[in-house]
């Protein structure tokens, strides 16, 4: 025991050891509660202390796509995992950002601004007594009896709005008997062990932070409808013809593209003078949040995937749509080729849910096994926005970020599997998805730091943090750990938080333990520190049999060097040295070509190299 604790003692010192000569994070002051607590830990892993609460959601909710209006009634079992004692509950009233005199920080038509969702009924499950509330925009408040830790408290509400008809923002109507729906029913906003309760309103800029919570979720609309919602359906005889659930039972075991309804079966439909309703039935477990589209008069083509080789578990992909539109129709494709190269190539974790539909809608926006996706112009732009809004499942779905606060922890993951993967759906694909935009205003007034939070921040400077700073951020350590010891740590940090709530400093530290490399330098000055992505070529010499050519780092953040080097007879190489070049904090380096020709330009970028001053970035020899 001696001999291997002395082994593991020397293998980790040098480890210990760099840890101390690098630079440190700063660890805000709630966060160091929470590793006083135990409820986080500085080696990124969930403390012996952490915990999240949890609720049980039994939805009714009663559509009428002719006028829009959604009545719903719920039951929520909500259970206090917290050592805290509750005597409120606080709820998330989305609908709300349509209601007059809301604060919003984005543009809704004002015929869609009403009055709000309205509380019909409000009272404990074991007690019809009301329950008063207070509705503070687009949160709401009720006291409660005081629920003690490991209890749990049920709850019946009863509410109704009416659907925004001509801003569709994340949800509301698409067209004439096509609609999206999306944050649509009151919830028990997150406490966690940082923030107690999330107060932070809805302002339709920031995006969101819920509990993982099952639900049971029984929909009915019109008998024309046909529904499709995060979670399983449970009911497919009772509210589709047989042809259809047979068609669906194909698809999950098949490669090939399947028709579950086309022109044909949309005219015989169209021509029936039904009436009545059907209630579709779906259940989701272990979610973060519940959404469900509708239509009379799309098509649906399926198809599915084994995403896991050693279960031989298949992943169903869907696309719904109007047959107007055809960019959709190769949709199919891209949700399948998304679904297997996340599995198999990055992040190379199976596929979590047993479907995904792209739904013909008029937004860009992720949603549990759901996305809601506009027409688009081309084909490019119909691969980048599938694959982006789809790579959303496993943040912050699977792992459960707080979007709100921390934007750049699911979309900079998102805009790295765009970068990845839409050239490996076509080749020809050169994603560069916000590159000159951070290029244009990296060191100007709105480039403010990454992990400053996403609630204090608007417009060019939530987009560079959210997208591309945090993108490049990543797929820099990619290159510097190598490809396997990468997806060795991020697998590390998904099997630690996977059904959980992470915050920054649980993935650094997990990306550090799992790498065994101590990246705090990185971390520092590319999410903490101002200052600009710079590079230079400073010089250009030839010396005995070689070409020596100083890079020179004109700025703070630590980016890769690239060179096309051309010689005189046009032939051309490449050189690539990653971020650890200047992980001691160097302003200089060198590289040493082999002479066997003379240079004639050396030119210094890529794609996805940022740098604020390209002038600088070519030699040419006189």
């Amino acid at each position: 025991m001696y001999r291997q604790l002395l082994c593991t003692l020397l293998c980790f010192l040098p480890f210990v050891l760099s840890s101390h000569a690098q630079e440190k994070l700063d660890i805000p002051r709630n966060i160091q509660q929470a590793y006083k607590k135990g409820t986080r830990s500085v080696t990124g892993s969930p403390g012996n202390n952490y915990w999240q609460n949890s609720a049980n959601y039994f939805i009714n909710i009663d559509f009428d796509p002719s006028t829009l209006m959604l009545k719903g009634s719920q039951t929520i079992d909500y259970v206090n995992n917290s050592t805290d004692t509750l005597k409120k509950l606080i709820f998330k009233l989305y609908p709300n950002l349509y209601k007059a005199g809301v604060k919003r920080m984005v543009h809704l038509s004002t015929a869609d601004i009403g009055e709000g969702i309205f509380i019909d009924e409000l009272h404990l499950g074991s007690n019809n007594s009301p329950i008063k509330y207070e509705i503070d925009e687009t949160n709401m408040a009720i006291k409660i009896p005081a629920l003690l830790p490991s209890k749990s408290i049920s709850l019946d509400i009863k509410f109704h709005y009416q659907l925004n008809k001509g801003s569709h923002f994340r949800t509301g109507q698409v067209e004439a008997n096509a609609d999206f729906l999306a944050y649509f029913f009151p919830r028990i906003a997150v406490y966690d062990d940082i923030d107690g309760w999330n107060m932070n309103p809805y302002l339709g800029t920031q995006e969101f932070y819920n509990d993982f919570s099952n639900f049971k979720v029984a929909i009915t609309v019109p008998k024309k409808f046909f529904v499709w919602a995060t979670g399983d359906l449970n009911n497919c005889n009772e509210v589709m013809a047989e042809k259809y659930c047979n068609r669906i039972l194909k698809a999950e075991l098949s490669d090939q593209v399947i028709d579950i309804i086309d022109s044909n079966d949309l005219a015989e439909s169209l021509s029936k003078n039904e009436t009545g309703t059907n209630t579709w039935n779906f259940t989701a477990k272990n979610v973060t949040d519940f959404a469900f589209a509708l239509s009379d008069h799309y098509v649906w083509k399926s198809t599915s995937i084994v995403v896991d080789s050693l279960s031989r578990r298949r992943t169903r992909s869907d696309a719904v749509y109007s047959l107007k539109h055809k960019d959709f129709e190769e949709v199919i494709h891209y949700n399948r080729e998304t679904v297997k190269n996340m599995s198999y190539s990055f992040p190379k974790w199976p596929f979590p849910y047993a479907h995904m539909t792209v739904f013909d809608g008029l937004d860009q926006m992720e949603y549990p096994m759901m996305a809601n996706d506009n027409p688009v112009d081309n084909r490019t732009d119909a691969i980048t926005l599938t694959d982006h809004e789809i790579f959303h499942t496993m943040f912050p779905f699977y792992i459960g970020t707080n979007e709100t606060k921390y934007g750049w922890m699911d979309e900079g993951w998102a805009t790295m599997g765009e970068w990845l993967i839409s050239p490996m759906i076509d080749s020809n694909i050169v994603d560069d998805y916000g590159m000159k935009r951070y290029d244009d205003n990296a060191g100007k007034e709105i480039d403010v730091p990454i992990n400053t939070l996403t609630t204090l921040q608007n417009g060019s400077a939530m987009f560079l943090n959210s997208y591309v700073k945090p993108g490049l951020g990543y797929l820099y350590v990619r290159d510097y750990l190598g490809e396997e010891l990468f997806t060795k740590a991020l697998h590390y940090y998904i099997k630690e938080w996977k059904g959980k709530h992470p915050i920054p400093f649980d993935f650094f530290n997990c990306i550090n333990i799992g790498s065994g490399k101590n990246l705090d330098w990185f971390w520092k000055r590319w999410f903490f520190d101002g200052g600009v992505p710079d590079l230079a070529i400073s010089d250009v010499n030839k010396k005995d049999n070689d070409y020596i050519i100083t890079i020179s780092s004109k700025g703070s953040k630590p980016i890769p060097v690239d060179l096309t080097i051309t010689f005189n007879d046009n032939s051309t190489i490449k050189e690539h040295r990653s971020i650890q070049v200047w992980e001691t904090g160097n302003k200089t380096v060198e590289i040493r070509i082999a002479a066997t020709k003379n240079i004639k330009v050396v030119s210094l970028g890529s794609t996805y190299t940022a740098d604020v001053n390209k002038t600088d970035n070519t030699w040419v020899s006189k």
